[in-house]
């Protein structure tokens, strides 16, 4: 995460995949902070990083075979934040890794590690994972209905409204992904297109005077 000679530099870190889609999944912030630094071994360590919604804690640590088996190591990450942002993360985390993050490789000696049964860790992701859909489809739903009320009040801002339609049918595409960033893009974007079709709003007035000179 720095380059070697930087300052902060200190050695060799092995994140894995699931640290690696952790990060990634907070989109832009700053470096993260170690605060368990490692040693011998380059997969024990624990991190933590931040930005304006959440803060996440990792730790990585082995829970079979003594640090021996790349496969046998535990990231513990801890999210702070609201509920909402939480879901969406942990949404993003397994659309990113491209696998179910809480299949072990020794499922046993898994569960003894983290004192849960699969059951218990499969229902806790399954259950942010349809919080964070079932939010996001809300915004999807309320934003199309605000552009369906504004259709034809203004023939000016219909064309704002099929671009606010054509980026809300990406933000569903990206829902099925499950694609959590993909989804707030677009779901921005109608968002400011549905703005400046609105008489009026004081973009949608601006435009029109602009147009009108």
């Amino acid at each position: 995460m720095h380059q070697f000679g930087t300052r902060g530099s200190f050695g060799k870190v092995y994140l894995g995949d699931a640290a690696r889609a952790a990060l990634r999944s907070l989109g832009p912030h700053d470096p993260p902070v170690f605060t368990r630094m490692p040693r011998v071994d380059e997969q024990n360590w624990e991190l933590s990083c931040e930005t304006e919604e959440v803060k996440m804690t990792i730790s990585s640590s082995h829970y079979w075979g003594f640090g021996l088996f790349a496969r046998c190591f535990l990231n513990r990450i801890v999210i702070e934040g609201s509920l909402p942002n939480r879901a969406r993360f942990a949404m993003d985390i397994v659309s990113s890794l491209g696998r179910n993050p809480w299949e072990p490789f020794r499922v046993k000696a898994f569960e003894r590690a983290t004192s849960g049964l699969m059951e218990d860790h499969t229902s806790s992701w399954n259950g942010l994972i349809s919080l964070a859909r079932e939010s996001m489809s809300d915004d999807i739903a309320r934003l199309q209905d605000s552009a369906h009320r504004m259709r034809g009040v203004d023939e000016a801002g219909d064309a704002h409204l099929d671009s606010a339609d054509e980026d809300l049918e990406r933000a569903r595409e990206a829902l099925a992904d499950k694609n959590a960033p993909a989804v707030e893009r677009a779901l921005s974007r109608a968002s400011s297109a549905i703005v400046r079709a609105d008489p009026d709003s004081d973009l949608g007035s601006m435009e029109r005077e602009l147009l009108g000179d």
